[in-house]
């Protein structure tokens, strides 16, 4: 048949005229996407269905989707995905009147999916495995795909951190009085994804990140920061790119301080099931969906799915989801969902991760807060000379700097700069946060909430504090009360003033401390401490020791222990200086005079020495060096904390006692070392060692030579021999360990009830043993009044374990002495139940 020009002319009007007419009936659309409730992860490939019409189709690879319609059908869309709840719509002319735009002739539909669904099915035996080969190819092809396989790379990193409270009641916080003068920021409350949530708090980071695999080193260049209210800038390199990697190619997945299991591990079918359920064709490329669900409860494992790239076998997406009864705290629900995308042919580098968190500390129908990470990765360069030419500027292994102006980029900046726009609730947050900070009033709440948690409160240029210390008492003292007062930064950054006066009305004495400290150089680290100090010895603090001087010690002494009493005044002058790679040395001179008042020898003993200076008085030189390498540090303006190394720390301490200064009388030296690690050990746990040894030379009173830590409450002492007295042990040269293995649930996670209730289980033992010269023996064990035991070369050892997690703050230690033997008639020292309080995920 032959169309001449007329004919086509024809039917390409009657074509145009058809598809007008077609596109007028078909005038109604609905259009939208499909995303995670919590993560607000968009969702691929999710089936969508009319259950009258039984019209459907897929979400795209975006998790978008449009359907179109000649009228308003009288129908339900149900939207179905693996490992989500379903979702049903009711879809009618009133609903769409009530959403539509366009004179009703389309509406947007956002479909926020819940993970959880619960399904009975139906096991089919069958020869093949699909799910267990397609994860043996996924860990065969692990080091052609974990991108660390690379001897170097480099991208620029953008890091957002948003704080959300969820479960808010609005109307009630409104009408709370309080927080009536607030009542503008729950304007912002968002109620789209039906928990209504109030956006609180957000930061942002953008760095250049650099990689090198062997020798090992990282470097981060931040070179923007934004938030409001924080200008700390060990807390900013804590938000950047180095602390927060995660790598789903690894064995074990970080999560808080839990080492949990992926799915991807070299042995994870020991752990996981595995299930294939679909491919799909994104960009011309084959890709595979898979589900891996947890073999048994209990065990700190994931739920969560897939996307594997065809031929390469490697990860395009994956999404993990917290297992219903892992063994974590405070936690309702928690996402990781990382996605990789092509930066060759044929090479798949990670794109975007996030992190979302909720936190229910008063339960899943409390008030709580979601935590959202999301980081993504641009200009990645892979293997390039450049990389390693600036990773060599390099002090030390992993090294995080500030550009220049880094925390002083101006918005126009970050308009430019940023990964991804900011939502509507994250704009608004800087506003608020901004507008409650000039507000007289909010200051004065966050001042009194930081007072009691902290203890310590801001007036003006000074800091009072802490309150726990203000009221007390002893058999010696009677009722004590005390006061601190201290400096702030806005007295001085670098110089900080502390003191306190206490005032015992038993024994109706006056003790106090003076002490000033002065910040020489921030990075690296320097500073000169000098104090005065005249009071009780409250505790050897070098071991942790809770401080006697604490309202909370008062009701939890053991029964029939006599309390020893020991007055000290000390006068000490620090150096303080750092170098990298994690070398610090402290050097110190220290002048003490010892008083005792109380159970334990006096003074008087000791003044016929033969020295010519005051009896129990002591001048010492030295120096203490530690080495802890890639330390992390928390800091605040005058101090820092720890936290930890991945290396052993190791400390060092010699101390010369010098007569004849300050009127002192003893001659003598000393050596201390120590080394310490807590180790990750997943999946068994986590392990805390310290092994440490001394030895003093002289011929000195007891309270000079090694007074091995004893425990005399039921408040249980990590680092106390917790079975012991105080001065119960002494000696001038000792070695000893201590060691604290933390399982996790371990036994009791094959009980129902206490699988449930989430305890946990360690075990610790702790041995020391002492020896003295028959000099220091004469001296100390042959006066009257004394209670010393020497354990002459012997070893004392305690085995202890206990449930952990109890309530999720309380612990239980049970704890056994098992050498020297023979064991003590006293029950006391032969077996105890300690209690303690801690706060951990």
């Amino acid at each position: 048949m032959e169309l001449r020009p007329n004919s086509i002319r024809a039917v390409g009007v009657l074509t145009f005229l058809l598809g007008t007419l077609f596109a007028e009936a078909q005038s109604r659309t609905i259009r939208g996407y499909v995303k995670d409730k919590l993560s607000d992860e968009r969702i691929p490939f999710a089936s969508m269905k009319f259950t009258r019409s039984h019209q459907g189709r897929l979400t795209d690879s975006a998790g978008a989707f449009s359907f179109h319609f000649d009228t308003w059908p009288n129908d339900t869309l149900e939207i179905t995905y693996v490992g989500y709840q379903d979702v049903r719509i009711p879809i009618n002319p009133e609903v769409a009147a009530r959403f539509s735009n366009d004179n009703g002739a389309s509406f947007e539909l956002v479909v926020a999916m819940e993970r959880g669904k619960v399904t009975s099915e139906v096991v089919v035996k069958k020869k093949i495995d699909r799910g267990y080969l397609m994860w043996k190819r996924i860990v065969k092809r692990k080091p052609l795909n974990d991108r660390y396989r690379y001897t170097s790379f480099s991208y620029e990193l953008y890091n957002k951190l948003e704080l959300d409270l969820n479960r808010i009641k609005k109307e009630k916080l409104k009408e709370f009085g309080p927080l009536k003068p607030f009542g503008f920021i729950f304007d912002n409350i968002d109620t789209t994804e039906g928990q209504p949530f109030l956006p609180v708090y957000l930061t942002e980071t953008i760095s250049d990140y650099y990689y090198q695999k062997s020798p090992w080193k990282t470097r981060e260049i931040i070179k923007a920061v934004k938030t409001i209210g924080i200008n700390n800038e060990s807390i900013s390199k804590l938000l950047g790119g180095t602390e927060q990697n995660v790598n789903v190619y690894n064995n074990f997945i970080p999560v808080f301080d839990k080492q949990f299991i992926s799915p991807i591990s070299d042995n994870g079918d020991a752990y996981y099931s595995y299930k294939v359920l679909d491919t799909q064709y994104v960009a011309g490329r084959r890709l595979i969906h898979m589900l891996f669900t947890p073999k048994r409860k209990g065990e700190n494992t994931f739920n969560g799915d897939c996307w594997v790239h065809d031929t390469t076998w490697a990860i395009q997406k994956m999404t993990l989801h917290l297992s219903k009864e892992a063994n974590i705290n405070f936690v309702d629900k928690l996402s990781l969902i990382q996605e990789y995308r092509m930066i060759n042919d044929s090479t798949w580098f990670l794109g975007k991760d996030k992190f979302v968190v909720d936190i229910a500390p008063l339960g899943k129908s409390g008030f709580g807060a979601i935590g959202r990470k999301t980081t993504t990765y641009r200009d990645v360069i892979v293997n390039e000379q450049y990389i390693r030419d600036s990773i060599s500027k390099n002090k030390v292994q992993s090294e995080i700097l500030f550009a220049p102006g880094a925390m002083q980029k101006a918005d126009t900046f970050w308009s430019d700069s940023r990964h991804e726009e900011l939502s509507k609730n994250e704009q608004g947050i800087y506003a608020m946060i901004d507008t409650l900070r000039k507000m007289p009033l909010f200051k004065r709440y966050v001042n009194t909430i930081n007072f009691l948690a902290t203890g310590y409160k801001n007036v003006g240029n000074f800091e009072i504090g802490p309150w726990y210390n203000w009221f007390t008492g002893n058999q010696w003292e009677g009722f004590r009360m005390r006061f601190d007062l201290g400096t702030n930064p806005k007295f001085h950054k670098d110089l900080y003033l502390h003191g306190y006066l206490a005032y015992g009305f038993g024994d109706k004495a006056f003790k106090g401390k003076l002490e000033a400290k002065y910040i020489l150089t921030r990075s690296p680290r320097s500073h000169i401490h000098a104090s005065f100090t005249k009071d009780l010895d409250n505790g050897q603090v070098y071991y942790d020791e809770i401080s006697t001087d604490n309202i909370f010690a008062l009701a939890i002494r053991k029964q029939g222990v006599p309390i020893k009493f020991m007055q000290i005044q000390e006068a000490k002058v620090e150096y303080f200086k750092e170098w990298s790679p994690g070398i610090s040395a402290t050097f110190m001179a220290i002048n003490k005079k010892f008083d005792p008042l109380m159970n334990l020898p006096p003074k008087e003993l000791f003044e016929t020495n033969g020295g010519k200076g005051e009896a129990l008085n002591n001048f010492e030189a030295g120096i203490r060096l530690r080495f802890g390498y890639n330390e992390r540090f928390l800091e605040s303006n005058f101090n820092r904390f720890s936290l930890g190394s991945p290396y052993p720390i190791v400390e060092f301490l010699y101390a010369r006692g010098i007569p004849g200064v300050f009127n002192s009388n003893y001659k003598y030296d000393k050596f201390y070392l120590s080394v310490s690690d807590y180790m990750k050990i997943a999946p068994f746990g986590s392990l805390y060692y310290n092994v440490f040894g001394g030895k003093v030379s002289g011929t000195l009173p007891y309270m000079m030579l090694n007074v091995i830590p004893g425990n005399e409450i039921y408040y249980y002492n990590k680092y106390a021999f917790n079975l012991m007295q105080r001065w119960e042990y002494i000696g001038d040269q000792y070695a000893g360990f201590n060691i604290e293995h933390n399982i996790g649930n371990g036994l009791f996670r094959y009980i129902p009830i206490t699988r449930k209730l989430k305890f946990r289980q360690f075990w610790s033992a702790k041995a020391i043993t002492t020896d003295i010269s028959q000099a220091n023996y004469n001296l100390n064990f042959l006066t009257p009044e004394n209670n010393f035991k020497n354990l002459g070369g012997k070893m004392y050892m305690e085995l202890g374990t206990g449930v952990d997690n109890i309530f999720k703050v309380f612990r239980l230690d049970f704890v056994w002495r098992v050498l020297p033997q023979p064991l003590p008639p006293e029950k006391v020292a032969r077996f105890g139940v300690f209690g303690s309080f801690r706060l951990a995920f």
